[in-house]
């Protein structure tokens, strides 16, 4: 039994799904993007940190993919709390004209794998004005650019509106 299951899923198994990925777009090697001579993946967070770009979620593996996993801090740590006051207040100096109220979770608490690549509508809204002061846009300009980028639940139903935060700024980069 031992040797059968080492042969099924060490072997058969793998070569099952390498020959799915083969049929996948880009031969099962992530999803990429190409802007000013550089490859992104695409489905794999970024850091933005200039003002100028849209942030991405906070990542606790420091956006390397070698690395995926959430921090395992839950929200009665203390330590985990004083980093999460700390990306708020800082999230407010450079958005001063936003409020605390305002500020959406996923912009200071990062996903499970710490290497999500979107954000939420609410979160993209709450960065146009800092973006628009920044490069001298219109906010209308931005209000358009968010929503010709929001991917749509599937099929309507599963799933929130999300924003891929590279596709995002690479289009913000060519208006």
């Amino acid at each position: 039994m031992t040797a059968a299951c080492l042969v099924l899923f060490s072997g058969v198994y793998t070569l099952l799904i390498f020959g799915v990925a083969q049929a996948a777009p880009n031969h099962g090697k992530g999803e990429t993007v190409t802007a000013n001579g550089k490859m992104y993946y695409s489905n794999i967070g970024q850091s933005f940190t200039a003002n100028k770009y849209f942030n991405s979620r906070p990542s606790a593996v420091a956006y390397n993919a070698a690395g995926s996993g959430g921090s395992n801090k839950g929200p009665s740590n203390p330590e985990y709390l004083a980093e999460v006051q700390k990306r708020i207040d800082t999230l407010l100096i450079v958005n001063p004209d936003m409020k605390r109220s305002e500020v959406p979770a996923d912009l200071v608490t990062a996903s499970g794998s710490g290497l999500d690549p979107h954000i939420s509508l609410l979160s993209a809204k709450f960065q146009m004005k800092r973006i628009a002061k920044e490069r001298n846009l219109k906010v209308s300009q931005l209000e358009t650019l968010i929503e010709n980028h929001t991917d749509k639940p599937l099929l309507g139903l599963f799933g929130p509106e999300k924003i891929n935060v590279l596709e995002l700024n690479i289009a913000l980069d060519k208006l």
